[in-house]
């Protein structure tokens, strides 16, 4: 008796896996929907509170206005302009319908969260300057003598900040993200090389090369500031005040800007390679919406590094609040902005008078 097989393994058939594209459902989860409003409100209250205080105070000083009131002042209000969008960020959050308030508020909001990164950091860097030519090449950027100089860097800054959002005005739109199945208000990515035209100015111009400049200054200040002896006013407050302040924002802006990178970077090999997976994806938008919402709160920590580092400002904000007269110190905070920084050369001639001095008055009394 035969026993015909063949059509048994004939139907055989083998599945290639590596075709096969696991599609994951990614919703917005509950939490996120609570927890990013709640954030940005707490953000938004206490944004406005300490940066409100902090106007006042200056507003009471322009009869006293020093070099650093003019920086403090431009920082303020370029987190005062992104805490006024953070209610729009929120409802995005929120509504399970995403963004629903336009493209032209889309792109305000999309351009005043940049405007603020480039204010912070060319700001900073300004700052950094002048303490650097000051303390290591014993060069005199800022004066008060020369005032306009000043006021020409924070315009300058304005200007190059206002002219590196231009890409977010053209670029940023309400899209449908098939991932939350929702509307966001998002960069276009129709085209892969709009995408990568609207973010190198923000990679390059708007972040690394500041950062690079930043680093490289607090590193030679800090080294100088080791090899010397005991600093003058303008030493203390690059330890105590700026120094925190830089490593703030790096802290609340770093992660952003790496995410955005590493989005950058998938999404122009996406065109190469083929269809990036729904999962890949979805943790990507998650990480620039937590990342983002760190950026956010950025906005109201000066304040509070303020309150906590410069006790000129501290003194002075509890007297407001207390409705008690409030002096005019000639420093709230301690930037050392203007003020200069004898060298280590002047110093020891300094060092050597007073020793000359004291060594002739012993004489005079022994003569006595």
């Amino acid at each position: 008796m035969d026993v015909d097989l063949d059509g048994l393994f004939r139907q055989n058939t083998s599945y290639e896996y590596e075709d096969y594209e696991y599609k994951e459902d990614v919703e917005p989860g509950g939490s996120t929907a609570v927890f990013i409003p709640v954030l940005y409100s707490a953000v938004l209250v206490v944004g406005l509170f300490g940066n409100g205080l902090l106007l006042a105070l200056l507003a009471l000083k322009r009869r006293s206005w020093s070099l650093s009131d003019t920086f403090v002042l431009h920082l303020s209000v370029a987190d005062v302009l992104l805490l006024v969008t953070l209610p729009f960020w929120a409802a995005q959050a929120a509504q399970s319908c995403g963004w629903c308030f336009g493209d032209f508020l889309c792109k305000f909001c999309g351009a005043v969260f940049n405007t603020n990164l480039y204010c912070s950091i060319f700001l900073l860097v300004c700052i950094i300057l002048d303490h650097y030519l000051s303390i290591v090449r014993a060069i005199q950027l800022y004066s008060q003598n020369r005032p306009r100089l000043v006021h020409i860097s924070c315009l300058s800054v304005w200007l190059v900040s206002l002219s590196l959002t231009i890409p977010a005005w053209i670029f940023m739109a309400p899209r449908k993200d098939p991932v939350q199945e929702k509307t966001l208000c998002d960069h276009c990515q129709s085209v892969t090389d709009r995408l990568l035209g609207s973010r190198l100015p923000h990679h390059t111009l708007g972040f690394l090369l500041p950062a690079a400049v930043l680093i490289i200054g607090c590193s030679c200040i800090l080294l100088r500031l080791q090899r010397s002896s005991k600093g003058p006013q303008k030493h203390r407050a690059f330890i105590m005040v700026i120094l925190p302040l830089v490593v703030v924002f790096f802290l609340c802006w770093m992660p952003y800007n790496i995410t955005l990178i590493v989005d950058t970077i998938r999404s122009r090999s996406k065109e190469h390679n083929g269809v990036q997976s729904g999962n890949t994806k979805g943790s990507l938008q998650t990480a620039l919406m937590v990342t983002k919402a760190l950026c956010c709160i950025h906005a109201c920590l000066r304040p509070l590094l303020y309150l906590g580092l410069c006790g000129n400002f501290r003194k002075q904000a509890m007297n407001m609040l207390r409705c008690a007269t409030v002096e005019h110190e000639s420093s709230l905070w301690e930037l050392g902005v203007g003020e200069e920084a004898p060298s280590d050369q002047s110093h020891n001639e300094e060092e050597e008078q007073k020793q000359m001095t004291s060594v002739d008055h012993q004489v005079q009394l022994g003569q006595c």
